[in-house]
């Protein structure tokens, strides 16, 4: 099955910490059914200090969530929507199904 969800997309979190928040996907893991979005999903990590990096100290990076959190923002209305697949021209394409749009990618 094609992903609804892909790289480049705009999308906003249903549920979670970053509940509401919106953000570019700038990551897609399909195996694990997650995704990495831009400013969402804040861990830190404690660096050790070594030879690349004498400094150490905390390492702050997005990590993967799971693509159900999330929800494709409709390009029309600005709000969250689900995605179907229909083929216009010859050619398969997402559309939204809140406005009928479709969705470029």
């Amino acid at each position: 099955m094609a992903n609804k969800i892909k790289k480049g997309d705009t999308v906003v979190v249903l549920s979670g910490k970053d509940k509401g928040k919106t953000g570019e996907v700038t990551q897609s893991l399909p195996k694990d059914g997650k995704l990495v979005v831009a400013g969402v999903n804040i861990i830190t990590r404690h660096k050790k200090p070594s030879q690349q990096d004498p400094q150490g100290g905390l390492e702050r990076k997005e990590a993967p969530l799971f693509a159900s959190k999330v929800a494709i923002v409709d390009p029309k209305t600005g709000k969250p929507t689900r995605v179907r697949f229909e083929t216009r021209d010859g050619k398969k394409v997402r559309v939204a199904v809140k406005s009928g749009e479709t969705i470029n990618g």
